[in-house]
């Protein structure tokens, strides 16, 4: 089997704990035990701060987005040194990632290329990989009829169709840094793919269940 994680940057590197980085570290060691296990991790708030100040220095949004991904880098960097599995580099892009698994049941990256976020790159992932379950851990429990934020009559969706979620976030933004649950990218790249995927709120333990494929109570299943 094989499973794609987007991790978010936000839940992973929470008031920068230790012990809490190498408790996902363990329960991914452990799913890689069963399964080939690919994470992406995101930048979360210390890339938005480092892109915040970069755009407010003049830098256009492409190289806000190198910023970020140089973070997601980091962060990658973090967990991996937490685990014996995982290779001893980052992957830069798809390619790299997909021949490391060949040696590795773990591989562990950031992002990859302006314009898409760590989601995207997951979703891509999966579809260049043939993965049976893309895994969306984030600090939200799952997706919405429309931003709670906004509207107080936004409801949580059990389950949704890759088609209604990309028409759910179609208004999202493309700028460096944005924080959707799911960014439309993300969204058409599921569609097009046909996976499965689950958002569910990322703690380490709701990880395992995720990977059972139950997220009642803590996400949403993204249909085909």
């Amino acid at each position: 089997m094989k499973v794609v994680i987007s991790l978010g940057g936000s839940i992973l590197m929470s008031d920068f704990d230790s012990e809490r980085i190498k408790e996902y570290a363990r329960v991914i060691e452990e799913l890689g035990k069963k399964s080939r296990v690919y994470v992406i991790v995101g930048g979360g708030s210390v890339a938005r701060d480092y892109i915040n100040l970069v755009r407010e220095l003049g830098a256009d949004e492409t190289t806000c987005d190198y910023v970020g991904i140089d973070i997601t880098r980091i962060n990658a960097s973090i967990l991996a040194s937490t685990m014996t599995s995982a290779p001893g580099r980052i992957p830069v892009d798809l390619k790299d990632a997909r021949e490391l698994s060949q040696s590795h049941n773990v591989v562990v990256m950031g992002g990859t290329f302006p314009g898409h976020t760590t989601d995207a790159t997951a979703a891509l992932l999966s579809e260049y990989t043939g993965a049976d379950l893309l895994l969306i851990a984030t600090s939200v429990d799952g997706v919405y009829s429309a931003d709670p934020k906004k509207d107080p009559n936004a409801v949580k969706l059990e389950r949704v169709s890759a088609s209604e979620l990309v028409k759910i976030v179609s208004g999202s933004t493309a700028e460096a840094g944005g924080n959707n649950v799911v960014d439309l990218l993300a969204a058409k790249i599921i569609e097009r793919s046909g996976i499965k995927a689950l958002v569910f709120m990322g703690s380490p333990e709701n990880i395992f269940r995720a990977f059972k494929g139950d997220v009642d109570g803590i996400g949403t299943v993204i249909e085909p």
